[in-house]
């Protein structure tokens, strides 16, 4: 679901080739979900090898990071560990949405609607614990270092790229990254393509920088936590009803101190439902202190054997294309070590 403040922060597309040299910080879960969801056969149902598995997700790894390692870009995926209990409300809302969308399918399933099908396939595919360690060892195969959270994903990429200079970015389709203390968040690095009313064109990612946003709406990061919470965040899925990204910057400027801006909706808060109530203090405590913890930046390497193990034995993935995106990384894993060699003289 995602923190939902597009329309007030600023933002600027870049380039990929701005990245080379550069090494960021993958909320793994968010960027595996968009593979599944975006990777997928004309019908909608997912890339499945002769076994009936499903392959989405190793494709996008594969492929996409390919280009990306490629630019010159330096890649670190970090994994969700144990969720906060508040994150059980958001848990809860995304298993019923997809019991719903699975139902949509069906039934466009059963009426042959392709676009139907197309459109509700994406909604109810989720992540099992075999395809998350497959995806672990794809990536290290891949020279793609990984890190396992303590806790959330994204929190742990923000933290790393908050404490280590090495670190340029966080990369996440969610704004939540900012309310973590992410220093930049890049949106759309893992996407080729974006539809819009002309057709499909070339999408390219887009940069925030947590000053600039700060700087922007003209608050500091305690005030922005508090403006997630009124819209809702992970941990309140709904926020508070009636009250948009544009109010809560009203809210926010107005009132300024955490206690005031809370004080001032205190009726709002007092009419949600018993499900959708939260207590404030206890998000924003979330976002100051997730459990993170630091990691050693140790990339390993390049094991071609392992890729097509994965790959091409056991999902049947073509070898002469697989082969080829090895020879790409092969070459630019060498190119990443010259230029680290040539940084000594």
């Amino acid at each position: 679901m995602g923190l939902s403040i597009k329309d007030i922060v600023p933002r600027k597309e870049i380039e990929i080739s701005e990245l080379s040299g550069k090494t960021v910080c993958v909320d793994a879960f968010n960027i595996l979900y968009q593979f599944l969801t975006s990777i997928r056969q004309i019908d909608g149902t997912p890339l499945m090898d002769n076994e009936k598995r499903i392959t989405s997700h190793l494709s996008g790894i594969l492929y996409r990071n390919t280009n990306l390692i490629e630019n010159g870009i330096k890649l670190i995926y970090v994994f969700d560990g144990h969720a906060p209990d508040l994150k059980n409300k958001t848990h809860q809302l995304r298993q019923e949405s997809r019991e719903i969308y699975k139902e949509k399918y069906e039934q466009a399933k059963t009426d042959e609607d392709i676009e139907g099908m197309k459109r509700y396939s994406s909604q109810f595919i989720r992540l099992n614990d075999e395809m998350i360690e497959e995806s672990k060892e794809l990536l290290e195969a891949m020279g793609i270092m990984v890190v396992q959270a303590p806790g959330e994903g994204e929190a742990e990429a923000a933290y790393l790229a908050k404490i280590k200079p090495e670190i340029y970015s966080s990369v996440s389709q969610d704004y939540d990254s900012l309310l973590f203390g992410a220093p930049r968040l890049i949106r759309g690095l893992t996407i080729t393509k974006k539809k819009t009313f002309n057709g499909w064109v070339e999408a390219k990612p887009e940069l925030i920088e947590l000053d600039k946003v700060l700087n922007f709406l003209n608050l500091d990061l305690d005030q922005l936590i508090c403006l997630g919470i009124l819209v809702g965040t992970d941990y309140n899925p709904k926020g508070i009803p009636g009250i948009g990204q544009k109010k809560a910057l009203q809210i926010v400027q107005r009132y300024k101190q955490p206690v005031l801006i809370f004080d001032s909706v205190e009726k709002q808060l007092q009419e949600l439902s018993e499900q959708d109530k939260f207590d404030w203090r206890e998000i924003f405590a979330l976002f100051h202190k997730a459990d993170v913890c630091d990691a050693d930046l140790k990339f390993p390497k390049l094991d071609k054997e392992k890729i097509k193990e994965i790959l091409v034995k056991k999902h049947n993935f073509s070898e002469e294309r697989v082969d080829k995106q090895i020879e790409r990384l092969e070459e630019a894993h060498e190119k990443q070590k010259q230029r680290g060699l040539n940084e000594w003289f």
